[in-house]
Protein backbone atom coordinates (compact mmCIF):
# COMPACT_ATOMS: atom_id res chain seq x y z
CA UNK A 1 0.00 0.00 0.00
CA UNK A 2 1.21 3.28 -0.94
CA UNK A 3 2.33 5.87 1.89
CA UNK A 4 -0.53 8.38 0.73
CA UNK A 5 -2.80 5.78 1.53
CA UNK A 6 -4.18 4.64 4.67
CA UNK A 7 -6.77 1.35 5.65
CA UNK A 8 -7.88 0.48 8.83
CA UNK A 9 -8.54 -3.22 9.54
CA UNK A 10 -8.95 -4.85 13.42
CA UNK A 11 -9.66 -7.93 14.06
CA UNK A 12 -12.01 -8.16 17.42
CA UNK A 13 -10.85 -9.08 20.96
CA UNK A 14 -13.10 -10.55 23.74
CA UNK A 15 -14.32 -7.06 24.66
CA UNK A 16 -16.00 -6.52 21.48
CA UNK A 17 -18.17 -9.49 21.90
CA UNK A 18 -22.20 -8.85 22.18
CA UNK A 19 -21.79 -5.18 20.80
CA UNK A 20 -23.33 -3.22 18.74
CA UNK A 21 -20.84 -1.99 15.75
CA UNK A 22 -21.60 1.34 16.26
CA UNK A 23 -21.29 1.16 19.50
CA UNK A 24 -17.62 -0.25 19.14
CA UNK A 25 -16.48 2.22 16.65
CA UNK A 26 -17.44 5.01 19.01
CA UNK A 27 -15.38 4.16 21.81
CA UNK A 28 -12.83 2.21 19.78
CA UNK A 29 -12.07 5.32 17.28
CA UNK A 30 -13.09 8.35 19.37
CA UNK A 31 -12.41 10.90 16.80
CA UNK A 32 -15.98 10.47 15.38
CA UNK A 33 -19.06 10.52 17.01
CA UNK A 34 -21.61 7.30 17.58
CA UNK A 35 -24.11 8.93 15.14
CA UNK A 36 -21.15 9.77 12.60
CA UNK A 37 -19.86 5.98 12.87
CA UNK A 38 -23.79 5.13 12.15
CA UNK A 39 -23.88 7.40 9.16
CA UNK A 40 -20.16 5.74 7.66
CA UNK A 41 -22.11 2.45 8.19
CA UNK A 42 -25.15 3.26 6.00
CA UNK A 43 -23.18 4.61 3.01
CA UNK A 44 -21.39 1.20 3.31
CA UNK A 45 -18.03 2.51 3.93
CA UNK A 46 -17.51 0.06 7.26
CA UNK A 47 -16.92 -3.71 6.41
CA UNK A 48 -17.31 -6.24 8.57
CA UNK A 49 -15.28 -9.53 7.40
CA UNK A 50 -15.42 -7.78 4.12
CA UNK A 51 -19.37 -7.05 3.81
CA UNK A 52 -21.35 -4.02 4.19
CA UNK A 53 -23.36 -4.45 7.65
CA UNK A 54 -25.94 -2.49 9.11
CA UNK A 55 -24.97 -0.07 12.68
CA UNK A 56 -27.18 -2.51 15.09
CA UNK A 57 -25.11 -5.93 14.06
CA UNK A 58 -24.21 -7.74 17.29
CA UNK A 59 -19.89 -8.60 17.19
CA UNK A 60 -17.99 -11.19 17.92
CA UNK A 61 -14.48 -12.13 18.80
CA UNK A 62 -12.58 -12.84 15.68
CA UNK A 63 -14.37 -10.96 13.47
CA UNK A 64 -12.32 -8.14 11.26
CA UNK A 65 -13.79 -4.28 11.01
CA UNK A 66 -12.51 -2.47 7.98
CA UNK A 67 -12.70 1.03 6.98
CA UNK A 68 -10.63 3.47 4.33
CA UNK A 69 -9.33 6.24 6.95
CA UNK A 70 -8.49 8.38 3.43
CA UNK A 71 -10.91 11.31 4.92
CA UNK A 72 -10.46 15.09 5.57
CA UNK A 73 -8.10 15.09 8.55
CA UNK A 74 -8.75 17.98 11.01
CA UNK A 75 -6.26 21.04 10.62
CA UNK A 76 -2.67 21.37 12.13
CA UNK A 77 0.19 23.44 12.38
CA UNK A 78 2.87 22.21 10.56
CA UNK A 79 5.61 23.97 12.74
CA UNK A 80 8.88 22.55 14.09
CA UNK A 81 12.43 22.70 13.97
CA UNK A 82 15.36 20.35 13.19
CA UNK A 83 17.67 21.52 15.58
CA UNK A 84 20.13 18.74 15.68
CA UNK A 85 20.93 16.19 12.21
CA UNK A 86 23.62 13.33 11.89
CA UNK A 87 22.99 10.12 9.88
CA UNK A 88 21.43 8.55 12.50
CA UNK A 89 18.77 10.61 14.14
CA UNK A 90 17.22 13.97 13.96
CA UNK A 91 16.62 16.44 17.06
CA UNK A 92 13.10 18.02 16.71
CA UNK A 93 11.85 21.02 18.50
CA UNK A 94 7.87 21.00 17.52
CA UNK A 95 4.69 23.36 18.20
CA UNK A 96 2.16 22.13 20.11
CA UNK A 97 -0.47 21.76 17.24
CA UNK A 98 1.29 18.81 15.70
CA UNK A 99 0.57 15.01 16.18
CA UNK A 100 3.76 13.15 15.85
CA UNK A 101 2.46 9.88 14.03
CA UNK A 102 -0.69 8.56 12.29
CA UNK A 103 -3.59 8.03 15.14
CA UNK A 104 -7.39 8.49 15.23
CA UNK A 105 -7.98 10.92 12.74
CA UNK A 106 -4.59 12.26 11.38
CA UNK A 107 -2.26 10.60 9.06
CA UNK A 108 -0.92 12.94 6.20
CA UNK A 109 -1.11 15.56 8.85
CA UNK A 110 1.57 14.52 11.16
CA UNK A 111 5.49 14.97 11.35
CA UNK A 112 5.88 11.64 10.64
CA UNK A 113 4.56 12.10 7.08
CA UNK A 114 6.18 15.60 6.87
CA UNK A 115 9.43 14.27 7.49
CA UNK A 116 8.81 10.84 5.35
CA UNK A 117 8.58 13.29 2.77
CA UNK A 118 11.83 14.72 2.91
CA UNK A 119 13.96 12.06 4.29
CA UNK A 120 12.69 9.07 3.19
CA UNK A 121 10.02 6.75 6.39
CA UNK A 122 11.58 7.57 9.37
CA UNK A 123 11.06 6.14 12.89
CA UNK A 124 9.42 8.33 15.64
CA UNK A 125 11.31 7.70 19.12
CA UNK A 126 9.44 9.84 21.68
CA UNK A 127 6.53 10.64 21.01
CA UNK A 128 5.02 13.69 22.35
CA UNK A 129 1.15 14.58 22.47
CA UNK A 130 -0.49 16.49 19.55
CA UNK A 131 -0.46 19.56 22.03
CA UNK A 132 2.89 19.03 23.72
CA UNK A 133 5.15 21.02 22.09
CA UNK A 134 9.09 20.69 22.08
CA UNK A 135 12.05 18.12 21.87
CA UNK A 136 11.85 15.54 20.84
CA UNK A 137 14.14 12.53 18.45
CA UNK A 138 13.27 10.83 15.31
CA UNK A 139 15.57 7.41 14.49
CA UNK A 140 16.77 7.11 10.63
CA UNK A 141 16.89 3.94 10.32
CA UNK A 142 15.62 1.01 12.60
CA UNK A 143 19.15 0.32 14.21
CA UNK A 144 19.06 3.84 15.20
CA UNK A 145 15.31 3.60 16.52
CA UNK A 146 16.61 0.59 18.70
CA UNK A 147 19.44 2.07 20.38
CA UNK A 148 17.53 5.40 21.39
CA UNK A 149 14.32 3.45 22.32
CA UNK A 150 16.40 1.66 24.65
CA UNK A 151 18.00 4.55 26.02
CA UNK A 152 14.58 6.09 26.67
CA UNK A 153 13.93 2.80 28.87
CA UNK A 154 16.96 3.32 30.53
CA UNK A 155 18.21 5.65 33.18
CA UNK A 156 21.02 7.50 31.34
CA UNK A 157 18.58 10.11 29.63
CA UNK A 158 17.58 12.90 31.31
CA UNK A 159 14.24 14.47 30.28
CA UNK A 160 13.14 18.23 31.27
CA UNK A 161 9.59 19.43 31.20
CA UNK A 162 7.82 22.65 31.55
CA UNK A 163 4.21 23.24 32.46
CA UNK A 164 1.88 25.86 33.35
CA UNK A 165 -0.81 24.77 36.05
CA UNK A 166 -3.53 26.29 37.78
CA UNK A 167 -3.00 27.41 41.51
CA UNK A 168 -0.03 28.42 43.60
CA UNK A 169 2.77 25.83 43.27
CA UNK A 170 5.44 27.29 45.59
CA UNK A 171 7.58 24.10 46.74
CA UNK A 172 9.49 21.74 45.06
CA UNK A 173 7.77 18.67 45.14
CA UNK A 174 8.86 14.26 44.36
CA UNK A 175 5.85 12.47 43.63
CA UNK A 176 6.38 8.86 44.00
CA UNK A 177 3.29 6.62 43.35
CA UNK A 178 1.55 4.71 40.78
CA UNK A 179 -0.66 5.50 37.66
CA UNK A 180 -4.04 3.54 37.78
CA UNK A 181 -7.41 4.13 35.96
CA UNK A 182 -9.49 6.99 37.05
CA UNK A 183 -12.96 5.12 38.33
CA UNK A 184 -14.53 8.96 38.65
CA UNK A 185 -13.96 9.71 35.29
CA UNK A 186 -16.41 8.79 31.84
CA UNK A 187 -13.59 9.38 29.62
CA UNK A 188 -11.89 5.75 29.87
CA UNK A 189 -8.48 6.78 29.02
CA UNK A 190 -8.02 9.15 31.82
CA UNK A 191 -5.49 8.37 34.41
CA UNK A 192 -4.94 9.33 38.59
CA UNK A 193 -1.59 9.84 40.00
CA UNK A 194 -2.30 7.26 43.53
CA UNK A 195 0.56 7.60 46.67
CA UNK A 196 -0.43 3.95 48.03
CA UNK A 197 -0.61 0.96 45.48
CA UNK A 198 -4.25 0.39 44.67
CA UNK A 199 -5.09 -3.01 43.51
CA UNK A 200 -5.32 -2.95 39.70
CA UNK A 201 -3.41 -5.23 37.13
CA UNK A 202 -3.21 -2.15 34.75
CA UNK A 203 -1.12 0.06 37.82
CA UNK A 204 2.35 1.57 36.84
CA UNK A 205 4.54 3.13 39.12
CA UNK A 206 5.15 6.90 38.33
CA UNK A 207 8.06 9.34 39.86
CA UNK A 208 8.21 12.82 38.47
CA UNK A 209 10.19 15.87 40.79
CA UNK A 210 8.63 18.93 40.62
CA UNK A 211 10.26 22.52 40.94
CA UNK A 212 8.45 25.85 41.08
CA UNK A 213 10.40 28.42 38.74
CA UNK A 214 7.63 31.17 39.15
CA UNK A 215 4.74 30.56 42.10
CA UNK A 216 1.81 32.84 40.85
CA UNK A 217 -1.87 33.54 42.47
CA UNK A 218 -3.51 32.14 39.57
CA UNK A 219 -1.06 30.36 37.48
CA UNK A 220 2.23 28.78 38.13
CA UNK A 221 5.07 27.50 35.85
CA UNK A 222 6.68 24.64 37.16
CA UNK A 223 9.14 22.43 35.92
CA UNK A 224 8.64 18.44 35.74
CA UNK A 225 11.73 15.35 35.89
CA UNK A 226 10.03 12.50 35.34
CA UNK A 227 12.24 9.31 36.10
CA UNK A 228 9.56 7.18 34.98
CA UNK A 229 8.09 7.25 31.23
CA UNK A 230 4.27 6.61 31.30
CA UNK A 231 1.38 7.61 29.73
CA UNK A 232 0.26 10.69 30.51
CA UNK A 233 2.74 11.07 33.50
CA UNK A 234 3.01 14.42 34.22
CA UNK A 235 -0.51 15.66 32.97
CA UNK A 236 -1.98 12.88 35.51
CA UNK A 237 0.31 13.09 38.70
CA UNK A 238 -0.35 17.05 38.61
CA UNK A 239 -3.92 16.75 38.12
CA UNK A 240 -4.48 14.02 40.84
CA UNK A 241 -2.37 16.58 43.24
CA UNK A 242 -4.53 19.54 42.69
CA UNK A 243 -2.75 21.34 39.63
CA UNK A 244 -4.55 20.95 36.59
CA UNK A 245 -2.40 21.63 33.68
CA UNK A 246 -3.89 25.16 31.92
CA UNK A 247 -5.86 24.51 28.55
CA UNK A 248 -5.54 20.67 28.91
CA UNK A 249 -9.18 19.47 27.83
CA UNK A 250 -8.52 15.69 30.05
CA UNK A 251 -6.37 16.95 32.77
CA UNK A 252 -7.27 20.73 33.45
CA UNK A 253 -10.18 22.02 35.11
CA UNK A 254 -13.31 20.11 33.84
CA UNK A 255 -12.46 16.73 31.63
CA UNK A 256 -16.28 17.27 30.35
CA UNK A 257 -14.19 19.73 28.08
CA UNK A 258 -12.68 16.88 26.34
CA UNK A 259 -16.24 14.92 25.83
CA UNK A 260 -16.97 18.39 24.46
CA UNK A 261 -14.18 18.73 21.90
CA UNK A 262 -14.01 15.41 20.67
CA UNK A 263 -17.73 15.69 19.69
CA UNK A 264 -17.35 19.49 18.31
CA UNK A 265 -19.44 21.10 20.54
CA UNK A 266 -16.78 23.21 22.75
CA UNK A 267 -18.44 26.63 23.76
CA UNK A 268 -17.00 29.88 24.37
CA UNK A 269 -16.77 29.39 28.02
CA UNK A 270 -15.25 26.52 27.96
CA UNK A 271 -12.76 28.13 25.99
CA UNK A 272 -12.68 31.08 28.65
CA UNK A 273 -12.14 28.67 30.70
CA UNK A 274 -9.53 26.45 28.72
CA UNK A 275 -7.21 29.93 28.52
CA UNK A 276 -5.28 28.80 25.70
CA UNK A 277 -6.01 26.23 22.96
CA UNK A 278 -3.74 23.71 24.09
CA UNK A 279 -2.38 21.75 26.92
CA UNK A 280 0.52 23.82 28.86
CA UNK A 281 2.84 21.54 28.72
CA UNK A 282 6.57 21.88 27.02
CA UNK A 283 9.35 19.40 26.24
CA UNK A 284 12.26 21.41 27.22
CA UNK A 285 15.76 19.45 27.76
CA UNK A 286 16.39 15.91 26.35
CA UNK A 287 20.12 14.73 27.53
CA UNK A 288 21.49 11.28 26.53
CA UNK A 289 24.85 10.04 25.41
CA UNK A 290 25.29 9.41 21.54
CA UNK A 291 24.56 5.91 20.92
CA UNK A 292 26.85 5.57 17.96
CA UNK A 293 29.22 8.31 18.74
CA UNK A 294 29.30 8.20 22.36
CA UNK A 295 29.64 11.82 22.67
CA UNK A 296 27.60 13.69 25.42
CA UNK A 297 24.17 15.55 23.43
CA UNK A 298 21.73 18.32 24.82
CA UNK A 299 18.74 19.21 22.91
CA UNK A 300 17.22 22.11 24.29
CA UNK A 301 14.04 24.39 23.56
CA UNK A 302 13.14 27.68 25.16
CA UNK A 303 9.55 28.56 26.77
CA UNK A 304 7.36 28.81 23.51
CA UNK A 305 5.40 32.08 23.15
CA UNK A 306 1.94 31.23 24.52
CA UNK A 307 3.14 29.65 27.34
CA UNK A 308 5.69 32.86 28.34
CA UNK A 309 2.52 35.09 27.77
CA UNK A 310 0.65 33.18 30.51
CA UNK A 311 3.05 34.43 33.32
CA UNK A 312 2.20 37.86 32.92
CA UNK A 313 -1.39 37.05 34.56
CA UNK A 314 0.09 34.68 37.06
CA UNK A 315 -0.07 36.67 39.85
Amino acid sequence: MPLSERRIATVLDDTAAGRRLDAWLSERFTYLSRRQWQDAIRAGQIKLNGKPVKASRLLQPGETVTFDANREEPAVTMQYEIIFEDEYLLGIDKGGNLPCHPAGPFFRNTLWYDLCQRYGKVMIVNRLDRETSGVMLVAKNAEACARLTELFSSESLHKQYYAMVHGNFSAPLEARGWLTGDPHSEVRKKRRFVPEKPNDPDTKTAVTFFRPLHAGTQYSLIEATPSTGRLHQIRATLCSLGFPLVGDKLYGLDDHFYLRFIDGQLTAADRTRLVIARQALHACKLQFTHPFTGHPLTLVSPLPFDLMGLLTAAD
